[in-house]
C-alpha cells in the first residue's frame, strides 16, 4: 500500500457520506411532498455502497488475508434507488387538492425520525473519515520530517 492510498480510501468515503447526507436532507425536504413532476408523491430514496475496485468474494479474502495483497480500495456510491418497500402514508384529508376520491391524500414514505438517524450516522461516518484523513496526513508529515534530519 503507497503512502497516498490511505488518503484516496479516506476521501472516497468522505465523498460518499458527503452524498448520502445531500440524499437524506432531499427526503427531509420533500417529507410532504404529495405531487412531483410526473404526478406521484415523492418517494425516499436510499444510497447503496460498494467497495471500489476489483470485487472479491469473501472466500478469497478470507484465503488472502494473511498476505499483504489485498488491501482496501475505498467506497463508491454504486445505486440510488427509490424506497419501495416501505408504504406511503394514507392521510384523510378530503380538502387536500390530492386527494382522492375517499378523500385520502398519499404523502411520500419519509419517516423524519429514521431520516435524523440516518443523518447521525452519515455524519458519524464523515467524520470518522476525516479524522483518519487527519491522522494518514500526520503520519506522512511525521515520516516527511524524519528523512529530513
Amino acid at each position: 500500500m503507497s503512502m497516498f492510498s490511505s488518503f484516496d480510501i479516506n476521501a472516497s468515503g468522505l465523498t460518499a457520506q458527503r452524498y448520502r447526507m445531500d440524499v437524506i436532507s432531499e427526503n427531509v425536504a420533500n417529507a410532504n411532498t404529495t405531487r412531483t413532476a410526473d404526478g406521484t408523491p415523492y418517494r425516499r430514496k436510499v444510497v447503496c455502497f460498494e467497495q471500489k475496485g476489483a470485487q472479491t468474494p469473501f472466500g478469497k479474502v478470507l484465503g488472502d488475508i494473511t498476505s499483504s495483497q489485498y488491501s482496501g480500495q475505498g467506497v463508491k456510491v454504486s445505486a440510488l434507488m427509490e424506497d419501495t418497500e416501505t408504504e406511503m402514508r394514507m392521510v384523510y384529508d378530503p380538502s387536500h387538492p390530492d386527494a382522492d376520491e375517499n378523500g385520502y391524500v398519499t404523502y411520500p414514505n419519509v419517516n423524519i425520525v429514521s431520516e435524523m438517524t440516518d443523518l447521525i450516522d452519515a455524519s458519524r461516518a464523515y467524520e470518522a473519515n476525516a479524522t483518519a484523513f487527519t491522522a494518514s496526513k500526520s503520519i506522512a508529515l511525521q515520516g516527511l520530517q524524519l528523512a529530513q534530519q
